[in-house]
């Protein structure tokens, strides 16, 4: 019988048992937006068609089990599941996580990352947080033994790159455009959420952009605040934190009525939830008196994780991170590496590390704008499933830290010192 039809029930780990566990994970990278095509139509980018994974599935869950690890962010490609209202085609899914189960490979699940299916439209449509609700109760229930969730990927990226940067799905780039699809992205993550939980008593590893930005001089500081509170605009409608003053006046500027906020400061799930933290080398930035950034990398991971774990006080975990060969991959992994060994020894109730992703990406240099079918080579193996230097020595990491830090040593938590719950 297929196991991950039946499987064994959703019995995630207690709160205690959680903060003193410790996950090395990667991820097959499935993002899916809609981008404008060369002819001006509308070009979906399927990343798991690109990297091959939807033909060697098998293959690669393998090589994530070679590493080591036994933690993977995972998700059917959303456009090609939810076919329409109340109706779905599992088949894909139906095998690949029958896979992980039999491999004893824990999925994250990943239900949406950047695209929606073509009958929803897209993340203007007011609709879609009531039907990717049904679509995450209908895959909790199909597979009842999966506890890890990331309903919505990057809520906030997903938000600026539709409707403020005018590049993927809806195309658009104003103020009004994206807080109409900050509003329905982080309602949809919501509805989700309490709908998964009716089945099961799941965690929500909410994987989003960690980011700072440094004023270049005094005539900066101004537009570098209101960066700097604009990067929390989607974990705090998340979890119910109310925004910064000139955020709330933003978002009343461009369309959310004072009742919709009062929906988000009435929910909660945040008990239930992990801060999933996304650091890359473009997470920090100056901020010129003319309003345009540039790269800088002075706090790194550990500065921007206690910031975020100070303003939501929730176990927290890397769930994305990479670097490309040529910029020495080895060397990004093994610094990040350190940032998370310090705030655990701080601790900081940090539960897992995440390179992101598998294989190498496909189109990521130009953050998917264009399909051109050039390869970011990011992975922890090629496109041809050789291992790169950063999956050696990834692998050696799990090797030599796993029973460390599943153990719990190494993690001199007080409760309530760092974490509210």
């Amino acid at each position: 019988m297929n196991r991950s039809l039946t499987g064994r029930a959703c019995r995630p780990p207690s709160p205690s048992t959680l903060l003193r566990s410790f996950s090395f994970c990667t991820g097959i990278e499935n993002s899916s937006p809609v981008i404008r095509g060369p002819d001006g139509g509308p070009c979906r980018i399927d990343q798991m068609m690109a990297s091959g994974h939807d033909r060697r599935w098998r293959e690669d869950f393998h090589l994530v089990h070679e590493l080591g690890l036994r933690c993977l962010r995972y998700g059917p490609p959303y456009y090609r599941t939810h076919i329409g209202p109340g109706r779905y085609d599992w088949s894909f899914a139906d095998d690949t996580f029958a896979e992980l189960s039999r491999l004893d490979i824990a999925p994250i699940a990943d239900l949406c990352h950047f695209g929606v299916p073509d009958w929803l439209g897209n993340f203007q449509n007011p609709d879609f947080p009531y039907y990717f609700a049904e679509y995450a109760e209908a895959f909790a229930r199909r597979y009842p033994w999966v506890w890890m969730y990331t309903p919505v990927n990057e809520m906030l990226v997903t938000a600026e790159y539709s409707a403020l940067h005018g590049i993927w799905n809806e195309g658009l780039a104003s103020g009004t455009a994206f807080v109409t699809a900050l509003s329905n992205v982080v309602e949809a993550n919501i509805r989700a959420s309490e709908a998964i939980s009716r089945h099961c008593s799941p965690w929500f590893i909410q994987s989003e952009a960690t980011r700072y930005y440094h004023p270049y001089d005094p005539d900066a500081a101004e537009r570098a605040d209101c960066l700097n509170a604009h990067r929390f605009l989607s974990l705090d409608l998340n979890y119910a934190r109310m925004p910064a003053a000139c955020m709330v006046d933003y978002l009343f500027e461009h369309g959310m009525t004072p009742s919709k906020l009062e929906y988000f400061m009435r929910r909660a799930i945040w008990p239930s939830c992990i801060m999933g933290t996304d650091y890359y080398e473009s997470s920090e930035s100056i901020v010129l008196p003319d309003g345009r950034t540039s790269g800088s990398n002075v706090l790194g991971y550990y500065g921007l994780t206690r910031q975020y774990h100070d303003r939501y006080r929730l176990p927290i975990m890397l769930t994305e991170t990479n670097q490309v060969q040529c910029l020495n991959a080895v060397f990004w992994l093994e610094r990040q590496w350190a940032n998370v060994l310090r705030l655990r020894q701080e601790g900081y109730p940090i539960i897992g590390f995440t390179w992101y992703s598998l294989t190498d990406q496909m189109d990521w240099d130009i953050d998917l704008r264009e399909q051109r079918g050039h390869v970011t080579e990011n992975g922890l193996f090629d496109m041809q499933r050789r291992i790169r230097r950063a999956g050696v020595e990834y692998g050696r990491i799990v090797r030599d830290w796993n029973e460390v830090l599943s153990g719990g040593v190494w993690f001199d938590h007080t409760p309530g010192h760092h974490c509210s719950s």
